[in-house]
């Protein structure tokens, strides 16, 4: 059958290339006689340009190894989006949210501190803590490599920080992802940060710059500040960096005045916070506001009046307390030289205390008042008691002297307490017993009532005990000494709190600075009853303010500076050889007056000590007289304590030998 045409299309003949001439092979042998075999519909033989046929290779391998490489690459993507979310799912999860999410501190507001008609001593007001995601500031988010550098650059000159530092904690990633740049700047301050920030993101989107601030943020904060300057400063205390109480109330009570700190937690992206992303807040308490027994008004005229006088003596320092001689609140507690706690750069660091609880001093004359109110309550003597003070007296390895030179005093038990004489102090307290030792238990005994060698009560930072031995430690000198107020240490609210003590009936209560506090819920709870001991009887208590009248009184008492007109006033002078705190030895003097008023009908006590005045005289009814009357014709003023009217009793001073 001879091999079939290709058709062509109907009218058109079939143009078929001549087939270029080859070399004549030889035929093979057919295996069997038959028509030729039929060529595949479709497929033609290829011929190579040397005549060689080209033989095309079989799709269907090629088919499934690609199928078998896309198969395997799904599997892996199968594999991996398995691993992704549902094997470590939770681990990836904790990942992105980590980097999307930033959480920062919400601080508590501070509490306010105030006095006791509600003006404020310390109170905070809207501040910024500058801070930085160091993430922000890699390579890889800046396309800078020395943006932390270039931010602190830029950032140091207007936080007033230090530039190493700053880059340092730009620099802190992957260690830290929140770093506080500077606390307690003012709005003024975010501002200008802000300012720049929009600056440099204009530049960057210009092609012009990076943003090197675009990982810096703020933090709404508060700032502690002192209306009042200095006003009460030992008190009161101050707030350290950290923004925790440094010393004073404000440590004692910095618990209460911190409340508690609460969370933010928001999604951000290149540094910016996604606003729809949604917000975990756990709110912040506010902490407590603190009223104190503090009146303003009697603070300053304290201060004012120890300020000038210690700067008139040339002394180290000085204080001045005022108490209520009925609740044993304090009204005031001013201290010289203080500090200003708003700026702690400037104060002089052995001024930032509180030496009115903190200095423990050998008191004087003014503790002379224990002694003779151990003798009176003992019974083994009056006010009108007959003592005969020699001008010397020779007792253990010592001879006593009183401040002046004298001969022979006829003196009544009141003229003893009237003219400060150690000597006669000495007499009458060797009367509490039959024997020395036992005349120094009885002694002891009233002394640790009145609250010598033990703490106030008021649990203040730093406060002192004082020092008193036991009566078996004193040495011989010691028993002598201790009754007039030498061989015996105590801080200057002890020594008040003795009078305030005699002002009260002869009761003595617990000082007190706190009057209460309101918490966040706004419940006010008022501070705890004081405690209260009764030292003396009643009776020995109006003896003794008998006899403290005379020492202001009486033209031979040594208080007569501190007279008011118009008002009964009660008060002992002191003048005592002080201890250098450095040398452990005696060197200058510790000058001092106590007393209240009004003196039959007692309201307020007021004490003023100076330590080592250098200028002028030392005496304390020469120094420190004045300042109580100062402070004194103030307080009554202040609280309008009226004068009683009624007349002082002359109680004898000395007595005419001749006569009895």
């Amino acid at each position: 059958m001879p091999p079939r045409r290709r058709q062509g299309r109907p009218g058109r003949p079939v143009a078929r290339p001549a087939r270029p001439s080859t070399p004549q092979r030889a035929p093979r042998k057919a295996a069997a006689q038959g028509p030729p075999r039929r060529r595949p519909s479709g497929r033609r033989p290829v011929t190579a340009s040397g005549g060689a046929t080209l033989r095309l290779g079989k799709p269907k391998p090629r088919l499934r190894l690609v199928s078998l490489a896309l198969t395997l690459v799904m599997l892996t993507f199968v594999v991996r989006l398995l691993q992704v979310q549902a094997v470590d799912a939770s681990a990836f999860a904790s990942k992105a949210e980590a980097n999307r999410y930033l959480t920062a501190t919400l601080a508590a507001e501070r509490g306010t501190i105030t006095d006791r008609d509600g003006v404020d001593l310390a109170n905070t007001v809207d501040a910024y803590d500058i801070t930085a995601d160091p993430m922000l500031f890699t390579a890889a988010e800046t396309q800078v490599d020395d943006a932390p550098q270039q931010a602190a650059e830029l950032l140091a000159p207007i936080v007033g920080g230090d530039e190493k530092k700053i880059a340092k904690q730009l620099a802190n990633y992957p260690a830290s992802r929140n770093e506080v740049v500077a606390k307690e700047q003012s709005p003024q301050v975010w501002n200008q940060i802000k300012d720049l920030q929009s600056a440099l993101a204009d530049k960057a989107a210009k092609g012009k710059g990076a943003n090197v601030l675009l990982g810096i943020f703020h933090q709404a904060h508060s700032k502690r500040v002192y209306p009042n300057n200095d006003l009460a400063a030992g008190v009161i205390g101050f707030v350290n960096s950290e923004g925790k109480g440094g010393g004073g109330l404000e440590q004692q009570y910095n618990t209460e005045l911190a409340g508690k700190d609460g969370t933010i937690t928001y999604a951000q992206s290149g540094g910016r916070r996604i606003p729809t992303a949604g917000v975990r807040e756990k709110a912040a308490q506010p902490g407590s506001t603190v009223e104190l027994t503090i009146d303003r008004d009697i603070q300053w005229a304290a201060q004012q009046a120890i300020s000038d006088q210690v700067k008139q003596s040339s002394a180290d320092r000085g204080y001045v307390i005022v108490q209520d001689s009925q609740t044993g609140e304090i009204l005031a507690m001013a201290n010289s030289p203080g500090y200003d706690p708003n700026d702690l750069s400037k104060a002089d660091s052995s001024a930032m205390g509180n030496a009115a609880l903190q200095d423990a001093y050998e008191p004087g004359s003014v503790s002379k008042l224990m002694s003779m109110a151990a003798v009176l309550d003992s019974g083994v003597a009056t006010p009108t008691t007959k003592v005969t003070v020699p001008g010397t007296l020779p007792r253990a390895d010592r001879v006593f002297h009183d401040d002046v030179d004298h001969g022979t005093w006829h003196l009544t038990l009141n003229g003893v307490l009237a003219k400060s004489s150690n000597i006669g102090t000495i007499l009458a307290a060797e009367q509490l017993g039959k024997t020395q030792k036992q005349a120094n238990t009885v002694l002891y005994s009233y002394l640790r009532k009145f609250g010598i060698g033990q703490q106030t009560g008021l649990g203040f930072p730093g406060e002192t005990s004082g020092i008193l031995a036991k009566p078996q430690d004193w040495n011989a000198s010691q028993q002598y000494t201790i009754p007039f107020g030498q061989g015996l240490s105590l801080n200057a609210l002890q020594a008040t709190s003795v009078y305030s003590t005699i002002a009260n009936g002869g009761v003595r209560v617990e000082p007190s600075l706190i009057k209460g506090a309101t918490g966040a819920d706004g419940k006010y709870l008022p501070a705890a009853s004081p405690k209260k001991t009764r030292v003396v009887s009643e009776q020995t208590a109006t003896t003794l303010s008998q006899m403290l009248e005379s020492v202001v009184g009486d033209e031979q008492g040594t208080g007569i500076k501190a007279r008011i007109a118009g008002y009964r006033v009660a008060g002992k002078t002191g003048t005592a050889n002080r201890v250098d705190p450095e040398t452990g030895l005696y060197s200058g003097y510790t000058a001092s007056f106590m007393g209240f008023a009004p003196a039959d009908k007692p309201r307020i006590t007021v004490s003023c000590v100076i330590q080592n005045p250098t200028s002028g005289s030392y005496f304390g009814g020469q120094i420190c007289g004045p300042v109580f009357k100062n402070v004194m014709e103030f307080a009554l003023k202040k609280l309008r304590v009226e004068p009683t009217g009624t007349k002082a009793p002359s109680l004898p001073v000395d007595w005419n030998p001749s006569k009895s």
